[in-house]
């Protein structure tokens, strides 16, 4: 189950703080911040789907993720290829590089990372 947008916001401030209460989550948010209920309805939520979990101190909760970023992304990139790409890895490579604009430097930079990649699976 994916995360809404802002879901997803929420979720890249529980990740970069690791640990957080609802102040400070609410604190690293810009302004217009939103209203309290709002982060607790969307912490519900992402509690529901089993992204985040809390402990209770008193009548305080702190916050902590239970999927990591890398794994989340690793999801939605997969998704993103089964879905709009037929499950093709090469097709999703070549629309990135092409509707990105890479320049020269970053599309050697992007092979030096693929032939690394493939050294590591020929060992």
């Amino acid at each position: 189950m994916s995360l809404s947008k802002s879901e997803e916001e929420l979720m890249n401030i529980i990740w970069k703080q690791k640990k957080a209460f609802m102040k400070d989550l609410l604190d690293a948010f810009p302004e217009p911040k939103p209203a309290t209920t709002t982060i607790a309805t969307l912490l519900k939520r992402m509690i529901d789907k089993g992204y985040v979990s809390y402990k209770s101190f008193g009548r305080s909760r702190e916050y902590y993720p239970l999927i990591k970023k890398q794994d989340y992304f690793s999801k939605q990139v997969k998704g993103l290829i089964k879905n709009f790409f037929n499950d093709s890895p090469g097709q999703f490579a070549s629309f990135f590089t092409q509707a990105t604009d890479l320049s020269k430097d970053e599309l050697e930079e992007l092979r030096k990372i693929i032939d690394s990649e493939i050294k590591k699976k020929k060992s």
